[in-house]
């Protein structure tokens, strides 16, 4: 298990990491098997501290916490209680559907893009609209439900995601009123 323990413009003793060490070891040894590796970041937001932790599984599912408090050491406790929340409910998920991964998630690699918001409202000149950044992004394949899980897990409104029973891209998503949307195009032949 690799550990990657930073701070924004804040000092991190190895009191502190070790603290972060201990407690989050002992989290992931109670509900995830083979954890790859871990990121806790500390920064300073006005008078709380904030820390963001991630940690990646094995099984290519990823789960995200953040959490703030005036104390330093209480804002990782905030984080680490909502790590332990995320995977109490994947492990109880994955228990009640009698299912377990036994290889890990299958990624395939994609661009991501980030473009450029319109300055106003009127009609663009063109309909290209200007890439600010780009990046690689990893679609895993997954089963519905796993997705809905990962979605859950990543506090994210939409995940991309390759099916693993028909083998194309579906998306899941949250919808306005609570529930979860599924998208999966039909392939069908002109």
């Amino acid at each position: 298990m690799r550990y990657q323990i930073t701070g924004k413009q804040i000092d991190i003793g190895e009191a502190l990491q070790t603290h972060v060490k201990t407690e989050l070891g002992s989290v992931l040894e109670k509900y995830a098997g083979r954890p790859t590796d871990a990121q806790v970041t500390f920064s300073k937001s006005a008078h709380e501290h904030v820390c963001e932790a991630t940690v990646h599984l094995s099984t290519g599912l990823t789960a995200t916490a953040k959490g703030k408090a005036v104390e330093i050491y209480a804002a990782f406790d905030a984080a680490g209680e909502k790590l332990d929340k995320q995977l109490r409910r994947y492990k109880r998920r994955l228990k009640n559907h009698h299912q377990e991964r036994a290889q890990p998630v299958e990624v395939s690699g994609g661009s991501s893009y980030i473009l450029a918001a319109e300055a106003d409202d009127s009609e663009p000149d063109s309909l290209n609209p200007v890439i600010v950044a780009e990046m690689e992004t990893k679609i895993p394949a997954l089963s519905v439900g796993e997705a809905v899980m990962q979605m859950e897990l990543a506090g994210a409104p939409v995940l991309i995601f390759k099916n693993e029973k028909g083998g194309g891209l579906n998306v899941v998503y949250r919808r306005e009123d609570g529930n979860v949307g599924w998208i999966d195009p039909a392939t069908s032949t002109p």
